[in-house]
């Protein structure tokens, strides 16, 4: 897997295959899921991600010790 961030897009894109995406999926506001066209996973993107990835880390991110150790800009 490789995970590459885009700061102009605020994008963060996790590819999983090297194959050529066909189509995408959009699951949330925020999410994009693409496909080849056998439907096999090629890539996640999240966008916003600068607040949607802080999103999905908060109840991790909740304990003290934790919260702690992680800047938040």
């Amino acid at each position: 897997m490789k995970i590459k961030y885009y700061a102009d897009a605020d994008a963060l894109v996790m590819k999983v295959s090297d194959e050529k995406p066909d189509h995408g999926e959009q699951v949330s506001d925020e999410i994009v899921i693409h496909f080849t066209k056998d439907n096999k996973l090629v890539k996640i993107e999240i966008l916003d991600a600068s607040k949607t990835v802080l999103d999905m880390l908060k109840p991790i991110l909740s304990h003290k010790s934790i919260e702690q150790a992680v800047v938040v800009a």
